[in-house]
């Protein structure tokens, strides 16, 4: 890997972090110091003026240098940057701050669709997440098949012109705000585990016998919701790709998924906040950082440049071609954890103070934003698949160990 940037590439990152000093929302950057992530489609949908004013904003910015879809092709309506373009891009966005538009949709669906969708499907789906306008769920865990996703029981029956589905997801991102969801639902129960299983689109999640119900977690933040299915009926050709097939469409998007290029530089941003708490007159006052946890940092900052590498091979991996997969675990499983480590480092720098909540207690340690994020980092070793599974796919698929 060469690490430099070609003039080339130099050039293309001076333009973007041009454009970044006005396009990006006051609000997002305000948030970022604060070490805050932002969720672009829950603003949209907030009904909070500032929030969805930022978020609208940010979108603008984007669609005015062509920005909003920099990984999809120009054919279909995205900027078509090269895989290291999109490195650049996605490194200097999170540096600054600025949360990814377009959601799941634009995220997993859209490239999934250019891959497996049909001509019909691409000219129905795509403008409406190209432009901003629709937001997708995402319909993969049940409350029985999380980590072993194969094992997911939502059931899709054939009648007629029309699949009529019933069963239950969990762990629904965004379903709440969402216009839509994709899900994989299983559509032959005599077929092996990863067959029989097929992906579908649900363009309105307001489908009669669709009803989402949220899910608040420990942090009291509403993010995840469960959705039912009760005799829900879509159009036939509402499935993506081969019915029976879905499980393969449903790893393409995954593969897509666990390509996490910002997480090292959100780690090392925490880092900052944390380093910059412990020199001011407070951390100085209410904190003890012994030898034992000056080396823990240290840890920390080199398992974020080690991630921030993990990361650079997937892109040049891409850059060449070539499609990644047990590589994306591997970054998968190193960064969440790593951001899991980031926050436990800090709370060991708190002490007793560590305990307080309230952001707006003077006492608590950078506004209680390493107390708050040691809780709600938890599920960052199980969303998009546990570190668990991303273990045995590196055992499996990268050293061909054999599965028992």
């Amino acid at each position: 890997m060469d690490w430099a940037d070609t003039p080339e590439q130099a050039a293309f990152r001076a333009e973007v972090r041009e454009a970044f000093v006005d396009g990006i929302p006051s609000y997002y950057r305000e948030r970022a110091a604060r070490g805050l992530d932002s969720d672009w489609g829950q603003d949209r949908r907030s009904g909070d003026p500032d929030r969805e004013n930022a978020a609208n904003s940010w979108t603008d910015a984007l669609f005015e240098h062509g920005w909003f879809a920099p990984h999809l092709p120009k054919e279909y309506g995205g900027a078509g940057m090269s895989p290291m373009e999109q490195f650049i891009f996605t490194q200097e966005r999170a540096a600054a701050g600025a949360p990814q538009v377009g959601a799941n949709g634009l995220a997993l669906l859209a490239p999934t669709l250019i891959v497996h969708g049909t001509d019909e499907q691409k000219a129905q789906y795509l403008p409406g997440i190209l432009n901003g306008e629709k937001l997708w769920a995402q319909g993969y865990s049940e409350p029985g098949a999380g980590s072993d996703l194969a094992g997911l029981q939502t059931r899709a029956t054939r009648d007629g012109d029309e699949w009529v589905i019933n069963g239950q997801k969990i762990w629904t991102s965004s379903a709440h705000v969402a216009d839509s969801i994709f899900a994989l639902v299983r559509t032959d129960p005599d077929a092996p585990k990863h067959r029989g299983i097929s992906f579908v689109l649900i363009e309105d999640i307001h489908t009669p016998g669709l009803s989402v119900r949220p899910l608040v977690n420990m942090g009291w933040e509403h993010g995840f919701n469960e959705t039912f299915f009760e005799d829900v009926r879509i159009p036939a050709e509402n499935v993506l790709g081969e019915v029976n097939r879905g499980w393969y469409v449903g790893m393409t998007l995954l593969d897509f998924e666990r390509s996490n290029i910002a997480g090292a530089i959100s780690a090392k941003r925490r880092l900052d906040i944390l380093t910059d708490f412990l020199h001011s007159e407070q951390g100085q006052s209410t904190t003890h950082v012994s030898p034992v946890t000056r080396t823990e940092i240290a840890d920390r900052y080199i398992e974020s440049d080690v991630g921030f590498n993990f990361s650079f091979r997937i892109i040049s991996m891409q850059d060449r071609g070539l499609i990644p997969n047990y590589e994306a675990s591997m970054t998968k499983l190193f960064l969440s954890e790593v951001t899991q480590d980031v926050a436990r480092t800090a709370v060991h720098c708190f002490g007793l103070y560590a305990n307080l909540w309230d952001e707006d207690d003077e006492r608590s340690p950078a506004r209680a934003f390493f107390t708050r994020r040691y809780v709600l980092d938890i599920p960052g070793t199980i969303a998009a698949g546990s570190s668990e599974i991303q273990r045995n796919i590196i055992a499996t698929r990268g050293l061909g160990l054999p599965r028992s």
